[in-house]
């Protein structure tokens, strides 16, 4: 009976929870009688016990997944996972970790947080948790260990290298903060960098802090590839911080909600000065949203890779038990009309993933599935830009296909890139602060050298993984880039990585270049 009512109960929040959706109709109704039917006479005779809950997951998530590739189903654990990932802080003890060979190994630990105050330091190995053996697990489960309510305590055990004994140190959990502007700096004298990673609850008051921080600019250089998106709300609101007074930001239309358009409410705070977005195949959403409206008011331009083409709205109708659907109900249009969403086939998500990942390393792909994609007008200059899914910059950089990155993407996904940095560092830590002081030093003076390429090779090959000559290390441009990157990461912050891993790199390049050059930077916005 319990069931039964359940179902029913789904059914009505579900309706309820959207706005002018018409009244269930009778064909949907007698569906509804038949699959309650079905699931208690299932109940009533199957030859085993039945697990419901189970059940009606897969149910739930079968009947999504044959719809579009973005109506999803959240247990109650994830959505609480994912209720942190927005709020913009958890409570935890300030460790960014690894787990390398079943060991949580701490990469580094945030400033101010729990564990910084005890005096736990990047390369501790966390072997106990309360007590409890925590070697052999997996990384997913890593978090349930160490966050927790603000206020409790932990009582953590770790191994450090020079130690003999194990340490033990008891942590009070705090409020973490999770930061979604990764790095601030000055690209170049005038010109502005900020990187963005999501949109969460913190965004906006981070992103405008981060610009009154930076030296006197009057370009900028905004970086949303790898961007999924997250909270509209704030996509708007960074939308806005570009766009004068009235500017159609993106508009929502659906079949059963109500059309909304979002237009800027105020004029923003950087209206006038020159702009350059960076995208990539994984820009996705609030990226795009972005990126479309300061496209089509010529706003500034656009850099980098067509864009994942993700324009479905989802709304979110919490369950009875603390899940939650996410349902799809109406599609985002840019200011000229475009439609953000990539064409897709319902129920074959294996192939609308496939799609992506073509269109992401092969141009000529991307190009043929594109020819008859329609045609669209800027909304101040009338410049040409084509629907058919995703935002295309106005100023293409491809990914480079032509090497074999095969050997270091193994290093990268079984933690070896990861275990020789910390054992470079445990060795070498504190003969870097003392001959490099400042993170200027540090970038314009220290060198990845042959010697490390040379160790980081063996340690792979003593692994298991040993490279085709086409895969050597050396044979990468931006190996020794990365690598230096991954180094500052840990001895200063994601700011300093970005800082090195910018150099060079052929879109942010192309964006300082053109914001350098007024007359280009008009050109380009021209029909």
């Amino acid at each position: 009976m319990m069931k039964k009512i359940s179902i029913l109960l789904l059914a009505t929040v579900m309706t309820a929870g959207l706005q002018a959706q018409p009244p269930i109709n009778r064909e949907t109704e007698f569906q509804t009688i038949k699959f309650e039917q079905f699931f208690n006479t299932l109940n009533a005779l199957y030859v085993d016990t039945l697990d419901n809950d189970a059940l009606i997951e897969t149910a739930i998530r079968s009947m999504l997944s044959e719809l579009d590739p973005h109506s999803s189903y959240s247990s109650a654990e994830e959505m609480k996972a994912i209720a942190e990932s927005f709020e913009g802080s958890f409570s935890g003890i300030g460790v960014e970790f690894d787990v390398i060979r079943d060991t949580i190994v701490v990469v580094n630990t945030i400033s101010g947080g729990p564990a910084e105050s005890v005096g736990m330091m990047p390369n501790d190995r966390i072997v106990a948790v309360d007590g409890d053996d925590v070697t052999g697990i997996s990384r997913a489960d890593v978090p349930k260990r160490l966050r927790g309510p603000k206020g409790s305590k932990l009582d953590v055990t770790v191994l450090r290298r020079g130690t003999a004994q194990p340490l033990n140190f008891r942590l009070m959990r705090d409020d973490i903060p999770i930061h979604t502007v990764d790095a601030a700096y000055m690209a170049a004298p005038g010109i502005a960098y900020i990187k963005v990673n999501r949109f969460a609850e913190t965004t906006m008051k981070e992103f405008t802090e981060a610009a009154a921080s930076l030296a006197p600019f009057d370009s900028m250089i905004l970086d949303l590839r790898g961007n999924g998106g997250g909270l509209l709300d704030q996509a708007i609101e960074m939308s806005e911080y570009f766009l004068p007074k009235g500017s159609i930001i993106v508009s929502t239309e659906g079949r059963a909600v109500r059309s909304t358009t979002y237009k800027s409410p105020r004029s923003g705070a950087f209206t006038q000065g020159k702009l350059a977005i960076l995208i990539d195949s994984s820009s996705a959403s609030g990226s795009e949203i972005v990126a479309g409206a300061v496209q089509d008011w010529d706003r500034g331009i656009i850099i980098g890779q067509q864009s994942f083409g993700k324009g479905l709205v989802q709304r979110q109708i919490p369950l009875l038990d603390g899940s939650a659907v996410r349902i799809t109900v109406a599609r985002y249009h840019t200011p000229s009309g475009r439609v953000i969403q990539r064409p897709f086939t319902p129920g074959d998500m294996e192939g609308y993933y496939i799609d992506h990942l073509k269109r992401s390393i092969d141009s000529s792909y991307a190009d043929s599935v594109d020819t008859d994609t329609p045609e669209y007008k800027t909304l101040r200059t009338g410049r040409t830009v084509r629907g058919g899914g995703g935002i295309r910059p106005d100023i293409t950089v491809q990914l480079d296909t032509t090497r074999n990155y095969g050997f270091w993407n193994r290093l990268v996904a079984e933690g070896i890139i990861n275990e020789y940095l910390n054992t470079y560092l445990e060795r070498e830590r504190t003969n870097l602060r003392n001959e490099y002081p400042d993170f200027r030093d540090f970038e314009q003076s220290f060198h990845i050298n042959d010697d490390m390429i040379a160790d980081l090779t063996t340690m792979a090959v003593e692994r298991g993984i040993t490279p085709t000559e086409e895969q050597r290390l050396d044979n990468l441009p931006d190996t020794r880039t990365n690598l230096k990157a991954l180094l500052a990461r840990k001895m200063w912050d994601m700011n300093e990585y970005f800082r090195i891993i910018n150099t060079g790199d052929e879109a942010f390049d192309k964006a300082v270049n053109i914001l350098n050059d007024s007359h280009e930077y008009e050109r380009i916005l021209k029909p």
